[in-house]
């Protein structure tokens, strides 16, 4: 359901939302951030819930850093407090810990939201027929899209063929030793890949300044303005009740 939205429309609100959860410092504030991105992902989405709690899992750590500071160190510690006041919960240095941490996971589970539901290629096309994009820049974002997993399977195929000349199966996760192996003949290909795509743009004629027309790009529709007002008018319902 919403990746059918306007790229732009919901990049701009999740923006709104996550200056939102930096600035307000109050863990209730968090929490109901952090819960209705894991509804929308889960309830409307139809996303795995074990894929949302792995999603928030890398945030959590950087979290957890958060944290540990402000336990173990008091001077960082006497500053959270200054800003938190009495909106916080708890006692001594735990209490803006814990905000702080909360806050690491609501930013990074609306960012999670936001790439989950948004086309790659329609985000870049928007943004050239919108915001003035670079086509030379545009042309590159679409070559690293489709050189990270060409990168992946030719890594593969390169442990398939030394699997065959040595008579063994390759492992099902490479090790440090094969693995830093794989660096060489990676960047061989990036480089190849590389090359050909700086010789398309040129064929291409992707310099600035000329008229173009993009093909397929979205285009912004009422709906996309009111789901826009709607997302803006719900968070300022959850501050109030924060």
């Amino acid at each position: 359901m919403l990746t059918a939205f306007h790229p732009l429309p919901k990049l701009t609100v999740c923006l709104v939302w996550i200056a939102a959860s930096v600035l307000v410092f109050d863990a209730g504030f968090q929490l109901a951030v952090i819960a209705l991105v894991a509804f929308l992902l889960v309830a409307v989405e139809r996303r795995s819930p074990l894929l949302v709690i792995v999603l928030m899992l890398p945030f959590a750590l950087f979290g957890a850093g958060f944290l540990t500071t402000s336990v173990l160190f008091g001077e960082e510690s006497a500053y959270a407090e200054r800003m938190a006041g009495e909106a916080l919960f708890g006692s001594g240095a735990v209490a803006p810990g814990i905000v702080l941490f909360l806050r690491a996971v609501a930013c990074g589970m609306v960012s999670a939201l936001f790439a989950l539901t948004t086309d790659p290629a329609g985000l870049v096309k928007a943004l050239m027929l919108h915001a003035r994009l670079s086509p030379r820049i545009a042309h590159a974002l679409f070559a690293a899209m489709l050189l990270v997993p060409d990168l992946a399977s030719q890594a593969q195929q390169i442990r398939l063929a030394r699997a065959m000349r040595t008579g063994r199966p390759p492992r099902r996760i490479p090790g440090p030793v094969e693995t830093a192996s794989l660096v060489v003949p990676l960047l061989a290909f990036a480089i190849r890949r590389a090359g050909r795509a700086a010789i398309a743009m040129e064929t291409r004629g992707l310099a600035g300044g000329r008229p173009r027309t993009v093909v397929g790009a979205p285009r912004v529709r009422r709906r996309d303005g009111l789901c826009g007002a709607a997302a803006i008018l719900l968070l300022a319902a959850v501050l109030a009740l924060a």
